[in-house]
């Protein structure tokens, strides 16, 4: 049986471990499970709330706890429940709420098992809700909640997500948050949308919050583990990992500082990858039957 050189695999969602259909290739499904039968550790690591991430989570069917929004909390399987959450300031929510209502963007404010939302006023607003599990449309007022992890503002004015995130670093001072920013469609279900988005949550080392979940709970090193992503956000952990992963799908600022490049998110490249890489040693030198 080979040596393996890596204990860990952290896995983003979207655009790497589960398909634009939403689902998760069965042969990369079966060859996680079988590494983890062998001890390596298998971790989602991604921007979902917790809500939105279970559908996967339960999907892949490991129990190991995952990294959600971004690194502000983290959520286990077995328990159905945060293990860990961080909250923004309550002052720093209403400066973010008082420049998305002086710009007229839209913001939704995310809290554990809950999303709220003003009414939209577009279709184009409409459409940017559809996936959102546990939403409630509240007034204004109602949005300013204690124990809130995320608050994202939609904007259909700027012309980039990093003009977007300039602008709102300038309005408001001393913001001490941990930011993400993307065009909406990046993701799947929002394909033709002109709006892009900034997640604002609290302080936290992003995704690269994961290497401080492997470290306590299992004492794995960051050289010991592989990420595997698509996105901007997932450069704070593919940056620290020992094996930094982009699939074939990835934006270019991901494929250029990965160590390797697989195949895309609707194929079996994860699979394959984690028998190459003797994380799976049962699997021997079998071929994956739907690398297409």
């Amino acid at each position: 049986m080979p040596a393996r050189d890596y204990d860990a695999i952290l896995l983003d969602l979207d655009g790497t471990l589960v398909a634009d259909d939403g689902t998760i290739h069965p042969y990369t499904r079966e060859r996680l499970h079988a590494a983890a039968e062998q001890g390596v550790v298998v971790m989602i690591v991604t921007g979902r709330s917790e809500t939105t991430a279970i559908p996967a989570i339960e999907q892949l069917g490991i129990d190991t706890p995952a990294v959600i929004y971004n690194g502000a909390a983290v959520y286990c399987p077995r328990t159905r429940g945060l293990l860990e959450e961080r909250h923004l300031d309550d002052g720093l929510l209403g400066r973010v709420l008082d420049y998305a209502e002086a710009r007229e963007l839209y913001p939704v404010v995310m809290c554990p098992e809950t999303k709220l939302a003003l009414a939209p006023r577009s279709l184009e607003e409409t459409l940017a809700l559809h996936d959102m599990s546990f939403l409630q449309v509240v007034d204004a007022p109602r949005l300013r909640v204690a124990r809130s992890v995320r608050v994202s503002l939609f904007s259909s004015r700027h012309g980039t997500a990093e003009e977007f995130v300039s602008e709102l670093r300038a309005e408001i001072e001393d913001l001490d948050a941990y930011l993400t920013w993307f065009p909406l469609n990046l993701l799947p279900g929002h394909r033709e949308s002109d709006l892009v988005v900034i997640d604002v949550q609290p302080r936290c080392d992003g995704k690269a919050e994961a290497f401080r979940l492997l470290k306590e709970r299992y004492g794995i090193p960051p050289e010991r583990a592989i990420a595997c992503g698509d996105a901007t956000n997932d450069i704070p952990m593919l940056e620290r990992a020992g094996l930094a992963v982009a699939m074939g799908n990835a934006v270019p600022e991901v494929k250029s500082l990965a160590d390797r490049v697989i195949g895309a998110n609707d194929t079996a490249a994860i699979g394959e990858l984690v028998v190459a890489l003797s994380l799976d040693a049962s699997a021997g030198d079998e071929e994956a039957p739907w690398s297409e």
